[in-house]
Formats: structure tokens, sequence, C-alpha cells
């Protein structure tokens, strides 16, 4: 198994920047595909990006495509989420998810159920 814990949350402006960080511990963590999603107020979770655990690919949503960059380092068993010219809109709790990969390497998930480990979410809160 691996354990997921976020960091880097808070409140900033419509406009500003935040950088989320996923810290992976148990198991060797370049074997897990990565991905962010966030629940906003009274709505459903939803997809974020996502990152293969090769570290060559990636996807993200329509509505945080040229803002948000997913990034990893292997080495250091964590993940990323740069978050830049924040909306309001983004404001949600974020979760970092990671999904065993055993055969492509270079295979990312944007489904929710296909990921088996979850972090507790880190609050991000943009003002306008």
């Amino acid at each position: 198994q691996v354990q997921l814990v976020e960091s880097g949350g808070g409140l900033v402006q419509a406009g500003g920047s935040l950088r989320l960080s996923c810290a992976a511990s148990g198991r060797t963590f370049s074997s897990y595909a990565m991905g962010w999603f966030r629940q906003g107020p009274g709505k459903e979770r939803e997809f974020v990006a996502a990152m293969s655990a090769s570290g060559r690919t990636t996807v993200y949503a329509d509505s945080v495509k040229g803002r948000f960059t997913i990034s990893r380092d292997n080495a250091k068993n964590t993940g990323n989420l740069q978050l830049n010219s924040l909306k309001p809109e983004d404001t949600a709790v974020y979760y970092c998810a990671a999904r065993r990969v055993l055969v492509n390497a270079d295979s990312y998930y944007s489904t929710e159920s296909l990921y088996n480990y979850w972090g507790q979410g880190t609050q991000v809160t943009v003002s306008s």
C-alpha cells in the first residue's frame, strides 16, 4: 500500500498561485500513476489532472488546462500540482490519488474509481 499526504493549500486572491504537494510513503512511488481531483462546495468530486507512473504522459481537465501543471519527483516520492491564475471557481478541497501500475508505465487515469489510494485533501480557497 501507499499512504498519501497533501499539503500546500491555503487562501489566495484571484490571479494568484499555489503549489500543492503530495508526499507518498509505504511503497515505491514510481510504480504508481497519480492524479489530482477536487471537490468544491456543494459539488461532486471532479478530475483535475493526472500523470503516468513514468512521468512522461499527462492529461488535464479543460477547466484547468494552461493554468495548472502536474509534476512528480519519483526519487523523492512526491507529486505536485502548480496552480496559477487561480479563479474563485477553483475553490475546493484538492485530493491526491494513486494507482498501482503493473504493465504500462505511461498510462494515466482520469476516472476517480480507478484510483486505489487517496490523501486526506488540502483546502484551496480563492477570493475574488
